[in-house]
Formats: C-alpha cells, structure tokens, sequence
C-alpha cells in the first residue's frame, strides 16, 4: 500500500486475489497474529515481466500513443 497511494485495502486485496488466480502471483500465509502474508511473482509472472517492462519503455517513447 505504500508504494500506490490512494488504493484502498479492499481494492488491493482485490487485486492481489485476481492475480493468484491468475497465477502471477504466489501468496504464503503466515498463519500469525496479528494476520501476516507475502506475495511473490510465480513463474508466470515472471515470464510476463519483460512484456511488461517493453509496454513500458513503449508508453515512455511514445507518450501521444497512450491513451
């Protein structure tokens, strides 16, 4: 939550469930209290990251194209 202001947990709990059903992501579960998880990339979403990172560098180049 720290590095994207202005989401609310509900919203990025949210999203992180939709990625780890997609299989980019990895959840472990702790199982203490208080509640404490972490989220890794998957294989998945590791194989994904240099897409990624090209539609990035993309948009950087030609910032008229996004829209």
């Amino acid at each position: 939550m720290r590095d994207m202001p202005g989401i609310s947990q509900k919203m990025l709990t949210q999203h992180l469930r939709e990625l780890e059903n997609d299989g980019l992501i990895v959840r472990r579960d702790f199982s203490e209290q208080p509640p404490r998880v972490e989220y890794s990339l998957s294989a998945a979403g590791c194989g994904l990251m240099p897409i990624l990172m090209a539609a990035r560098e993309f948009s950087r180049d030609y910032p008229e194209t996004a829209a």
